[in-house]
């Protein structure tokens, strides 16, 4: 065990490579869509003030990893609960252990890489708008920083000096304190919340504007008429037919007729995309033990020193 890389918050988030990730995610999602990922069922077990909850999964090419979180009430925010946890990468190979790193830098950022991929496959050119000012809302504007850093962000949010502050994070971002009028403009809207209600109204949405909803664990982000009138595409097909956690609450009662799109399907073009440019798109993100793997991997080569050619394309 002596040669097990152990990684601490500030040191898994320095290695969280956006590029490498994006392409690692990309991967990922396909292998999804291609039912090449081995990854069972989410399980957990049950303490007095929370859970532990365990995410095993294996992607041919990224590798072997396990996360565990636990998911615990926070006595300073009444109504909403903390998320600590550990990633484990193995060796796919013969099992060894290759390093261990804290789960919340890793779940945040593969989150948005993949509501970023969601944006940069179904989106059409236009305003980009951030709804959130926690943790993942801050991954997803530090990451479009990093990757786009010349295309302004809108952050919108319940509390306006928090969103000043992460709207700070990229080079043209700007803070508003209306959400409605901040997504009425939208060509983009990513959802970042930990909301139990939808913080969004398809009454705001102009035609063709695309949604990443990425939050909403304990409840909806989106009302039934957004979800009632968009394209739906998913990470997983789990997203739709199974119960809250695993499953989202928007896709709890969709009619059995309802086409759900594996994201996946279409960055390897097996599936179509946006069909007309006024469509309601909407990528609806529960997260999958794939995604931890990939952002696992890249940790692990990007601390590690292997080079940009060594990843998977």
């Amino acid at each position: 065990m002596n040669d097990v890389l152990v990684l601490d918050r500030a040191a898994t988030a320095a290695a969280l490579d956006p590029r490498r990730l994006m392409a690692a995610v990309s991967d990922a999602l396909v292998a999804v869509a291609r039912d090449a990922v081995s990854a069972p069922p989410r399980i957990a077990a049950f303490a007095p003030g929370g859970l532990l909850g365990a995410m095993p999964g294996y992607v041919p090419g990224l590798g072997l990893a396990a996360k565990l979180v636990s998911v615990f009430a926070d006595p300073a925010r009444p109504g909403r609960s903390t998320h600590r946890g550990i990633v484990a990468l193995f060796d796919p190979e013969d099992g060894r252990p290759l390093a261990v790193m804290d789960a919340e830098p890793v779940t945040a950022w593969r989150t948005a890489a993949a509501a970023t991929h969601s944006a940069w496959t179904l989106a059409r050119p236009g305003p980009v708008v951030v709804i959130g000012t926690g943790a993942q809302a801050r991954a997803q504007v530090s990451l479009l920083a990093a990757l786009h850093p010349a295309e302004p962000v809108t952050v919108a949010g319940r509390d306006p000096e928090a969103a000043r502050v992460l709207a700070a994070l990229h080079p043209l971002g700007r803070a508003t304190d209306g959400i409605e009028t901040a997504v009425r403009e939208a060509a983009t809207v990513y959802c970042c919340t930990g909301a139990t209600r939808p913080v969004l109204r398809r009454a705001w949405l102009a035609p063709g504007t695309h949604v990443s909803s990425v939050g909403g664990s304990h409840g909806p982000e989106l009302d039934d008429d957004t979800i009632r009138n968009a394209a739906l595409f998913t990470e997983w097909h789990g997203a739709a037919t199974t119960p809250p956690p695993s499953g989202a609450h928007e896709l709890q009662r969709l009619p059995g007729d309802r086409d759900v799109v594996l994201l996946g399907s279409v960055l390897c073009r097996e599936a179509p995309g946006r069909t007309s440019p006024d469509q309601l798109t909407v990528f609806k993100s529960t997260g999958h033990a794939a995604l931890d793997v990939a952002a696992a991997h890249v940790v692990h080569r990007t601390a590690t020193g292997r080079r940009a050619d060594e990843l998977p394309r």
